[in-house]
């Protein structure tokens, strides 16, 4: 974690300085509005930025992303699949089980992996890969996916950030699947919107991820759908 808290220190030191935080509209959460029985599911597929890494329960990005498509008028019912220190091979192996298990087939998912296995250095080729076989299992089931991407610290260097960050848009490519290209470039540069580790986002920073992220979600959810 601490190599991952340096990384993410330098990519805040080369952006923006510190902010203040505008006064939040009405929250997802606070905006909440009753979801109906037969709302499509969607499934967050991910690691600490899906679980909600020391958030209170209702403050991390699936329920608030759900709240605020419901508060929209988007009936969606969005489950936390996140699992914190999740690389993108722990999440292979157990996507099979949670696809599996779920009572309802998700009519959509959100897949937001591979910050950890930059955290650990692992090579850009295995975390590729692992992705493309997860995405490929979603194809399989027919489910389609929007991926929220993920780019590396400049402290890895020029050639890992060669490697790492044209995997998420180069795969959505492949898969036909909806991309976030920078899940956390709400946040990034503002302190105030993230956690002491300046990694993950506190409640404030996810409801700006939410803001930036929830047409883009209700529309492929839309567009699902309707197939």
């Amino acid at each position: 974690m601490r190599r991952f808290a340096l990384a993410a220190t330098l990519v805040l030191a080369a952006c923006s300085p510190e902010k203040t935080p505008e006064p939040a509209a009405t929250s997802a959460a606070q905006a909440s509005a009753p979801i109906p029985a037969d709302a499509p599911v969607i499934l967050a597929f991910g690691d600490s930025l899906y679980a909600g890494y020391k958030l209170n329960p209702g403050e991390g990005y699936p329920p608030r992303l759900e709240a605020a498509l419901n508060a929209g008028g988007i009936p969606a019912k969005v489950v936390n699949a996140g699992v914190s220190g999740d690389t993108t091979a722990a999440a292979l192996q157990r996507l099979q089980f949670t696809l599996d298990n779920q009572p309802v087939k998700p009519a959509l998912a959100l897949v937001g992996l591979g910050g950890n296995d930059m955290l650990r250095g692992l090579p850009p080729a295995e975390t590729r890969a692992n992705l493309d076989a997860i995405l490929t299992e979603f194809d399989k089931r027919g489910i389609p996916v929007v991926l929220t991407g993920m780019l590396a610290a400049p402290n890895l260097g020029a050639d890992y950030q060669e490697q790492f960050n044209p995997i998420w848009p180069e795969l959505a490519k492949k898969h036909k699947a909806g991309l976030v290209p920078f899940f956390l470039a709400p946040v990034l540069g503002n302190k105030a919107l993230m956690l002491e580790d300046n990694v993950h986002p506190n409640a404030q920073g996810v409801d700006k991820i939410v803001a930036a992220t929830k047409d883009q979600v209700a529309k492929a959810l839309k567009t699902a759908i309707a197939k």
